[in-house]
């Protein structure tokens, strides 16, 4: 099996499986000229291109002169527009607006970078508390997305009292965006069964071509400056935020470096900003193994599992299937031929969810063994991979590999370090990396990337930041849950809220944990340390 480029590199996936797309509420997506107070912006020339870190002895923040501008813009709210991808939300309960931020935080007077944003105001204006910003994850997720498909379901007792605040992220879909591949294109990368010498390169190359300028300011430091940017331009001397899987690397960079802007912060689904990237990769893996092996156990639990009667075989007969498209490719009834990569890639979507979801996989599976239909795996690959049913693709993809190499391109793994790593998967991931070879693992890496980042993993502390709620679950696949222990053991002042089952995130499959961070976002009320919450039912 191969995870391909587009896809291992993804180190942690948003869950915003379902989400609807919203059409029309965003700005021009491009660069521009820095404005003045209160000015518009008009398009300026590239300035040369240094680090994207930030310069730690300039002024942080509001307290910058040059960003005085920035931080008192107003965003002119207005009604959302129908969307008729989205007939189940009612738009105009929505607000939409654009905020402009400096590309490059070292040199804020030359271009900027649009952010779209979303708005749905309290219920309970009496009552109102102020803005709570969400970020789903990815890196790639919307935002945007994440408000107006979760506001009436489980965001609603939040969105009493809080303003909920959706934004896509630099790079990312509405906002000023990263692109690399077109359809037809990211069609052949997501079928690739293993990499060769030049797949990281090219996709690296076509990067450069289409978002060269945008490639080196695209990374969490930077996202995490224009998040306060936002929390000042709505008004907010506090940022309240709720951010899940990436998005708590996102919270953590914000409450590194604005820890007196720190309000209510809940980081759910917990990435370990002090972990290697190879290691971090390995231990996904072996974390989606895990779970893997879980869903093929209680398959044959069920009648019309395609796996047999035996968990200890079930596993490996799942994992046979898959790697046998590599061989034995299947094809859709609408034409499109599902490879192994594609194959894997529809099961894994799959495994980061609930029971709901190890039911669709094991339908899915049956339909392709028994029955010799791929549509279902071909459709479950597509919702990972952030394809519409008219073949178009969101940017997920492309804004996750930027991201990433961003936060962390370097330094390079050796030849011996990829050998390593190769043989701990072979040995504790056997089923999902049984094919993956060096070259697989070389082409996820940002060995070809054309920027690097000044500053690399490292532990996360937020002196003076308010307390912090960290989430893990026991059985989280995507991000194991010793990076949720890890992360709110090197934060100053944080507490551990622990879900005990298995799943990507816990807010959403535990009423439990909404409970416990609802009223902590609500009302300040921290949950005891060692609190456990059991998975719903």
């Amino acid at each position: 099996m191969n995870i391909a480029l587009s896809r291992l590199a993804r180190r942690i996936l948003p869950v915003v499986l379902g989400a609807t797309a919203l059409a029309g509420c965003s700005g021009s997506g491009g660069t521009g000229a820095a404005p003045a107070a209160g000015g518009t912006s008009h398009p300026a020339a590239a300035a040369p291109v240094p680090s994207a870190s930030p310069d730690p002895s300039a002024p942080a923040g509001e307290d910058d002169p040059a960003l005085k501008p920035f931080y008192g813009q107003r965003i002119a709210w207005t009604t959302c527009p129908a969307d008729p991808a989205a007939k189940d939300i009612d738009m105009s309960t929505f607000q939409c607006g654009t905020a402009h931020v400096p590309l490059d935080y070292a040199h804020p007077g030359t271009d900027t970078v649009d952010l779209a944003l979303v708005r749905r105001p309290a219920r309970n204006a009496a009552q109102r508390i102020g803005s709570l910003f969400l970020n789903p994850g990815g890196p790639g997720g919307s935002g945007i997305e994440e408000v107006t498909g979760g506001a009436d379901g489980r965001f609603r007792g939040l969105n009493d009292r809080y303003d909920l605040v959706g934004f896509d992220p630099r790079g990312v879909g509405r906002s000023t965006a990263v692109h690399c591949l077109d359809d037809a294109a990211r069609d052949r990368l997501n079928a690739l069964d293993h990499a060769d010498a030049t797949t990281g390169k090219s996709f690296a190359d076509a990067c450069q071509a289409q978002s060269g300028k945008l490639l080196p300011f695209v990374g969490t430091v930077n996202a995490a400056r224009d998040l306060d940017v936002l929390r000042g331009a709505v008004g907010d001397q506090k940022l309240d935020y709720l951010g899940f899987s990436y998005g708590t690397y996102l919270g953590a960079s914000y409450a590194e470096q604005f820890p007196a802007r720190t309000g209510r912060l809940v980081l759910d689904g917990a990435m370990d900003p002090a972990a290697d990237p190879l290691d971090a990769d390995v231990a996904q893996l072996i974390g989606f193994e895990g779970v893997f092996e879980r869903w093929a156990a209680d398959c044959v639990t069920h009648s019309g599992c395609p796996l047999g009667t035996d968990p200890a075989t079930a596993a490996q007969r799942a994992a046979a299937f898959l790697d046998g498209l590599e061989q034995h490719p299947m094809t859709t009834s609408d034409g499109r031929t599902v490879t192994s990569a594609e194959g894997w890639t529809g099961a894994m979507d799959m495994l980061y969810g609930d029971a709901k979801s190890w039911e669709y996989l094991r339908e899915g599976m049956a339909s392709a063994m028994q029955q010799h239909r791929a549509d279902y795996l071909m459709l479950f690959a597509d919702d990972y991979n952030g394809r519409d049913d008219k073949g178009h693709y969101s940017n997920m993809a492309d804004a996750n590999v930027a991201i990433n190499c961003a936060d962390y391109g370097a330094p390079t793994p050796s030849d011996d370090r990829i050998q390593q790593a190769l043989a701990q998967l072979h040995a504790q991931a056997r089923y999902l990396t049984a094919r993956m070879t060096a070259q697989d693992l070389k082409s996820q890496d940002c060995r070809a990337w054309p920027f690097h980042p000044s500053t690399g993993p490292h532990v996360v502390r937020a002196v003076g930041a308010a307390p912090i709620l960290v989430v893990g679950s026991t059985g989280d696949d995507a991000t194991p849950y010793a990076w949720a222990q890890h992360l709110a053991a090197g934060l100053a002042d944080a507490t551990l809220l622990t879900r005990d089952g298995d799943g990507h995130t816990g807010y959403g499959k535990s009423s439990c944990i909404r409970t416990a961070v609802d009223a902590f976002l609500v009302d300040g009320t921290m949950p005891a340390a060692g609190t456990h919450c059991p998975t719903d039912g």
